[in-house]
């Protein structure tokens, strides 16, 4: 009876060790897990934060404010603007000739194809 008993200690033992090691495999998954949940909410701020910054920094005044004080940009004006028309035999827009009247500091807006 005596190697019964020890054989039965032996199981216990082992059957023990095993629900320790269960515990502590569970205890540093939890852990990760926590840490897993914390990094996404800190990403879900981040991507929130993100895309309020996308929606203001793509406001129409905001462009139009960067174009005319980073760019030195100008609202386009009839008076500024050129047409420029295709000569009869030139085939694309590329062959045209480029007039030479337009002032240089001033962007000029082109259109091929027929005058206005």
């Amino acid at each position: 009876m005596s190697r019964l008993n020890i054989f039965l200690l032996i199981v216990v033992l082992g059957c023990a060790l095993s629900v320790v090691n269960a515990t502590n495999q569970q205890r540093q998954i939890f852990i990760e897990l926590q840490r897993a949940q914390a990094q996404e909410r800190q990403l879900q701020q981040d991507y929130a934060q993100l895309q309020y910054q996308q929606s203001a920094l793509s406001k129409t005044s905001r462009i139009e404010q960067v174009a005319t004080d980073s760019l030195k940009m100008q609202t386009v004006t009839t008076g500024r603007t050129q047409y420029l028309t295709l000569p009869s035999g030139a085939a694309t827009a590329e062959d045209a000739p480029v007039p030479t009247s337009a002032p240089a500091a001033a962007p000029v807006a082109s259109r091929s194809g027929g005058t206005r």
